[in-house]
């Protein structure tokens, strides 16, 4: 039995979508909060859920009991209920699930990280950085997975990239080359690891197969839509200024990952797709997929 935590959010909804798909039964932690649409889905498919909250420890350790892996994506990055914060979740709550694992027995944990070398310090970081420690320090085997920019988010309207209006906002200079990855690859990789041995006891890049500036991502979309995007740039002072005046935990995160993707993020995936070979998104395909229905002349 594979217990996801997160399974309710993007990526941990297509980590139980193909843990079910590769005939790993699912255990789907959903909180009694939960969209119940989302509950439903997970249900409909073949998992099964068990409510508990990563804030309550002894819920925790209840979804353990009987789980031979676990999968956690909890964050409250892009999520967020009454009592969620970086310190309940993101830190506390998943250094509650790795301790809960622990006492019950747990073969395997897999933990879904941030990029490496991240230069601005914030509390998002420094939580993930205290559960990937802990984790080491367990004596389970884990696999962390370093995960760099979701092109599904960071190229999406939730974050200025508007590519049905031919709009984008770029964060920086637009310069930096990132390893932009498809949260499904990650979820893949996630997936390949409970079994393969090859990636025990370890902390894994998961990137795109490609390192393109922001501006090369715009240039690609502009040839799939047939459309000229016009350009909004926040100035790097802009995002330095934005991180300095950040006035609380969650703000200052963001300000931070904004400020990492104006410097770049970019990965070399040969390591992981030695030990688990896979074919990987580019940014061209999601491009398609998501702005061929707009392109047209103009």
């Amino acid at each position: 039995m594979v217990l996801v935590v997160g399974a309710t959010g993007l990526l941990g909804g297509e980590i139980c979508r193909r843990a079910l798909e590769a005939g790993h039964p699912v255990r789907a932690l959903v909180r009694a909060s939960s969209n119940s649409e989302k509950v439903g889905l997970l249900e409909s498919a073949g998992a099964a859920t068990v409510v508990a909250d990563l804030k309550a420890p002894a819920s925790i350790a209840t979804a353990c009991e009987g789980v031979s892996a676990v999968i956690t994506t909890a964050s409250c990055t892009f999520s967020r209920q009454e009592g969620d914060s970086i310190e309940t979740v993101d830190r506390l709550g998943n250094l509650h699930l790795i301790d809960a694992a622990q006492r019950a027995g747990v073969g395997r944990f897999i933990h879904v990280s941030i990029p490496p070398g991240v230069r601005d310090e914030c509390p998002l970081f420094q939580a993930k950085r205290e559960v990937e420690d802990a984790l080491v320090q367990s004596g389970m085997d884990y696999t962390i997975l370093l995960a760099n920019y979701f092109m599904e988010v960071w190229l999406s309207s939730a974050l200025g990239f508007d590519y049905e209006n031919h709009r984008a906002t770029v964060y920086g200079g637009g310069e930096g080359p990132i390893g932009w990855v498809s949260y499904r690859d990650v979820a893949g990789v996630a997936v390949d690891a409970l079994g393969n041995s090859a990636a025990r006891n370890k902390a894994l890049l998961v990137g795109g197969p490609e390192n393109l500036t922001p501006h090369e991502a715009v240039r690609i979309f502009e040839g799939v839509t047939g459309h000229a995007f016009t350009l909004d740039h926040v100035p790097g002072e802009a995002l330095e200024k934005q991180y300095l005046e950040a006035g609380d935990p969650l703000s200052r995160s963001f300000a931070a990952l904004m400020l990492g993707y104006a410097q770049g993020s970019p990965m070399d995936m040969r390591e992981t797709l030695s030990l688990m070979p896979r074919p990987l998104t580019t940014i061209r395909e999601y491009a398609t997929a998501v702005g061929g229905t707009h392109a047209g002349g103009g």
